[in-house]
């Protein structure tokens, strides 16, 4: 797929970027991104990236007006329901339930709308005031202004994370695969390098990292490695990782000094509670084996390794990283369940965003989302347009990986707008 920069650049006046809880990340750079999916503007055989819209140009949508006047209709119903059904003797308790959770859900919305039109007749009744006679009355009435424009615009803010919805993979752990690709031991190590600057990004949040596969090369890179990352909005801060991972520089084992292209890939699966998926026993083959590889006396001497297959789908998970085999259990447990819940998720997801032409998060092997230049010492992220400099520090998993992560973030959230505000409008039309 031949990717585009998009030709569109974002403003860059203050608070003018479409962000939720992130405009602090956003240093040089403001561009784009998506959900577990990036929409994109196709043109021809070649593929635009869509610009990220500002606060105020969202705002001046009608479609967005007209959806946040649906969203207080809404309430107002269900509110006024929920007060008649109190006072009646033979009423409707799931429907009645059902009304009280709409009402909470929509209540902190429409406060915002509200505050944000009371802003609004505020600074009505202050520009009144600016063609007085008095100086000193037309500079408070200026301040004035200002002030409520400032809150308008951070009420603005608030009513747009309000109205995206939380995914429900979006709370949950995570469990990470990285596999090398093509190119060799180059690829090894590279898979390596990234694997740690996961770990370095885990550490950044203060998220628990826990190995559960770690199969080395023979010059210490790495073929392929799992790991369970638990913390608050992991999956969510992550899930945009997930793809083919290119590399570009001239390999230690390169004596002519010639620049190579390598790969690896990167699996985010969402790590589902007891309470969201259950596994039956009977579905799952256990199988234990002596481990491999490093670890001095105690390889191949213990049937420690654990194999679970889940009979119905062919899903295999496996553990050798522990010395008890029952903790190797417990691992690949995780892991298995990851998998599957990665699948249902994807099942569900297809049949929702089906006419969506790239998949991001969904481990899509044919896309390169993201080049890691060393000769150029830069960094393009392909989904995005986005271009940042550093590799190495890049690859500590610290503020320049937040900084992509966010503008993706953002992006999401812009698109899952304007699928909401699509879909209103199919609704009226």
């Amino acid at each position: 797929m031949a990717y585009r920069r998009a030709v569109n650049l974002l403003p860059r006046g203050k608070g003018c970027v479409f962000s939720l809880s992130t405009l602090c990340c956003h240093k040089s750079f403001r561009q784009h991104a998506n959900r577990p999916g990036l929409r994109a503007l196709h043109t021809g055989t070649s593929l635009m990236v869509a610009r990220l819209l500002s606060v105020d140009e969202l705002f001046a949508r009608s479609s967005l007006q007209d959806y946040l006047k649906k969203m207080e209709n809404e309430y107002d119903e269900c509110l006024k329901a929920v007060n008649t059904c109190a006072m009646e003797e033979h009423r409707d308790e799931d429907e009645l339930r059902a009304k009280r959770i709409r009402v909470s859900l929509l209540g902190p919305l429409v406060q915002s709308i509200r505050q944000m039109d009371s802003k609004h007749k505020e600074i009505t009744e202050t520009e009144a005031l600016l063609e007085d006679e008095d100086a000193a009355l037309r500079e408070l009435a200026e301040e004035e202004r200002e002030s409520c424009m400032g809150e308008i615009h951070s009420l603005r803010q608030e009513i747009l994370g309000l109205l995206i919805p939380e995914e429900e993979a979006d709370l949950n752990d995570l469990v990470l695969e990285v596999t090398a690709g093509i190119g060799g031991q180059e690829a090894m190590l590279f898979t390596d390098q990234v694997f740690d600057m996961y770990q370095g990004f885990a550490q950044h949040h203060g998220w628990t990292f826990d190995v559960l596969e770690h199969m080395t090369s023979e010059i210490g890179g790495l073929r392929h490695a799992s790991a369970s990352i638990s913390g608050p909005q992991s999956y969510k801060r992550m899930k945009f990782e997930a793809g083919v991972h290119r590399v570009q520089r001239v390999p230690k084992t390169e004596k002519q000094g010639r620049t190579h292209t390598s790969t690896m890939t990167v699996a985010v699966l969402p790590q589902p509670t007891e309470i969201s998926f259950t596994i039956h026993t009977k579905d799952l083959r256990i199988d234990t084996m002596r481990a491999s590889g490093a670890g001095g006396q105690h390889v191949n001497t213990t049937d420690s390794a654990v194999r679970i297959v889940h009979l119905p789908t062919g899903v295999v998970a496996e553990c050798q990283q522990e010395r008890s085999q029952i903790k190797n259990k417990e691992k690949a447990m995780k892991a298995l369940r990851a998998k599957l819940y990665s699948m249902k998720l994807e099942e569900e997801m297809s049949k929702r965003y089906n006419q969506r032409k790239i998949q991001v998060g969904t481990k899509g092997r044919s896309e390169k989302i993201r080049t890691y230049n060393f000769p150029q010492d830069r960094i393009t992220d392909h989904r995005i347009g986005t271009t940042v400099h550093d590799v190495r520090s890049f690859l500590l998993g610290e503020d320049l990986l937040e900084e992509i992560n966010c503008c993706l973030q953002d992006f999401s959230n812009q698109e899952t707008l304007m699928e909401l505000l699509g879909e209103h409008n199919n609704e009226a039309a």
